[in-house]
């Protein structure tokens, strides 16, 4: 494996179209943010799940569409910001 397969970045900073596999979401302090970490990690954001920008709003690349599994999600580029991955993933291009 490359070093650039295996650089740990956030989910706002993937390129479009590239598949990732998620590492771990952020643990903040603040309540606001724990509520946060719960939902991503509800809906899906689990270690080892493949995951891949399709869509982004313009301007400002926001907000983001995020394909998780069979289903496509919208988040704000902060919320993406907490979620970590690696890129490429198993079973996908």
């Amino acid at each position: 494996m490359n070093e650039a397969a295996s650089a740990v970045i956030s989910l706002d900073e993937l390129p479009s179209h590239q598949w990732a596999t998620v590492l771990d979401v952020l643990r903040p302090e603040e309540a606001e943010g724990k509520e946060l970490v719960l939902r991503l990690t509800e809906i899906g954001f689990v270690p080892g799940e493949a995951v891949r920008i399709v869509a982004t709003g313009v301007p400002g690349r926001e907000p983001l569409a995020v394909r998780l599994g069979h289903t496509t999600f919208a988040l704000r580029r902060h919320e993406a910001a907490m979620v970590r991955v690696t890129a490429g993933a198993v079973g996908h291009g």
